[in-house]
């Protein structure tokens, strides 16, 4: 995991080849690593989330995304997402409302987060 500066915001990368984060326990190790890192927002790659993340009637999704919430770091989630948007009226309503704000995002490319990071500053 490395911490870099993008559009003045510090940023802690997460690899794609790792541990998924499966619960609220493993967001919490994500979380400790990047605020000791001094990061303001966390970029997780999709694959590190498992499917039970996509299905909101899982509470996986809200259990992680709050961990973010009350240590107030923001969550990025780059990467394809759309064979899950697919096969979820729910999920997609989810992502467009989380991508409407500034605490959660789903992007598909890190080129996206760059573009919103820039738009942000």
């Amino acid at each position: 995991m490395t911490t870099e500066t993008r559009h003045g915001i510090p940023v802690y990368a997460c690899p794609a080849e790792g541990a998924p984060l499966r619960d609220g326990a493993d967001a919490l190790e994500v979380v400790g690593a990047a605020l000791g890192a001094g990061a303001e927002l966390v970029v997780l790659p999709v694959e590190r989330l498992t499917g039970d993340f996509f299905r909101l009637r899982s509470g996986v999704a809200g259990e992680i995304a709050q961990k973010f919430v009350n240590y107030r770091l923001r969550l990025a989630v780059v990467g394809d997402i759309a064979g899950h948007l697919a096969d979820s009226a729910p999920l997609r309503d989810f992502v467009r409302e989380s991508n409407r704000g500034r605490q959660l995002w789903f992007l598909a490319s890190p080129a996206e987060l760059d573009e919103r990071l820039r738009k942000t500053v």
